[in-house]
């Protein structure tokens, strides 16, 4: 029979820390972080989710981005899920003073955050000392009028000639980011990855927890998740929030999947094209987060199919 410890939280930082869980798409981030909400309740310690996903904010937006069901949601509160109509745009900046609220939140009312996310820079932004360069309206208009005229690819090929580094960080499809990358390497004269800042935690108690699942068993579940998006009725999602405005949401209408129904609905591609486009996608941003994660030393890793992983993330954190 398993010994339990019993805790007292009165700091949750001091006591059994912040959990943040990080990883690739469809690794199965999620589902560890209610398990461990869970884990952290038999020992008397309340815990909440606080999401660090981008597309989660998004109203509508559930199928494609595996949002946490209204069950799962009423069992453990989470933070930062539905916040925002598909029309608007959250930058990074906004992200970070929302999370860091509702962490500070959380801890006011003895309750440990556990932050999930699969975006580095976000989860960066909201955990470590992160502060965002300035921006010029002037020189930001002057980059958007030439995104609109020659396209996101185009301003892609122009980032990687001038900071390579940075546009392997950023989707070719990504308009905003390639424009707000250009806009910080003209206003600095430094690449724009050279603004992110070093490794160094702003908020107090942090345990990184990275998932890791080989390529091959990674590629599988990502199959299985897009063809489940599609037997649960990703089209029609799509479908209903094209109608309720979604092509002119600037982030929302790119997101992966999203934006490859669009196109079908546009008439431009077949169905299956978009299911097949959306797995090569989706694969392919999964390796870019292995990428960027795994450059990160503090991160301890759990093999994502352990059957003991919830435990093992406890012991992490205790």
């Amino acid at each position: 029979m398993r010994e339990t410890v019993p805790v007292t939280v009165s700091r949750p930082d001091d006591s059994v820390g912040m959990p943040v869980l990080v990883g690739p798409t469809a690794v199965g981030k999620s589902s560890l972080g209610l398990a461990l909400a869970r884990r952290l309740r038999q020992d008397g310690v309340k815990a909440e989710i606080v999401n660090a996903d981008s597309m989660l904010v998004y109203t509508g937006m559930d199928i494609g981005t595996a949002k946490p069901s209204a069950a799962e949601r009423a069992e453990v509160p989470h933070h930062l899920i539905d916040i925002l109509d598909i029309t608007q745009t959250a930058t990074v900046a906004q992200f970070q003073q929302l999370a860091r609220d509702a962490i500070a939140d959380c801890r006011r009312r003895s309750v440990v955050p556990v932050l999930v996310g699969g975006s580095a820079l976000y989860v960066r932004a909201i955990v470590d000392d992160f502060e965002f360069p300035g921006t010029d309206p002037e020189l930001r208009g002057r980059l958007e009028d030439e995104l609109a005229l020659v396209g996101a690819e185009a301003m892609h090929s122009r980032l990687a000639a001038l900071d390579p580094d940075a546009a392997a960080r950023i989707e070719p499809a990504n308009g905003r980011r390639i424009v707000r990358a250009l806009e910080v390497g003209a206003l600095t004269g430094a690449p724009y990855t050279a603004q992110l800042p070093s490794r160094t935690y702003l908020l107090p108690g942090v345990t990184q927890i990275g998932l890791d699942l080989a390529r091959p068993d990674l590629d599988v579940r990502i199959e299985q998740r897009v063809d489940h998006m599609w037997d649960e009725g990703f089209v029609d999602e799509v479908r209903r929030l094209e109608a309720a405005g979604l092509r002119a949401g600037v982030t929302a209408s790119r997101a992966l999947g999203y934006r490859q129904v669009l196109q079908f609905l546009a008439g431009e591609i077949s169905e299956q094209q978009a299911r097949d486009a959306t797995v090569y996608g989706t694969r392919r941003f999964a390796r870019r987060q292995d990428s960027w994660f795994r450059k990160d030393e503090r991160i301890r890793w759990l093999p994502a199919l352990a059957d003991d992983r919830v435990e093992r993330a406890y012991r992490l954190l205790r």
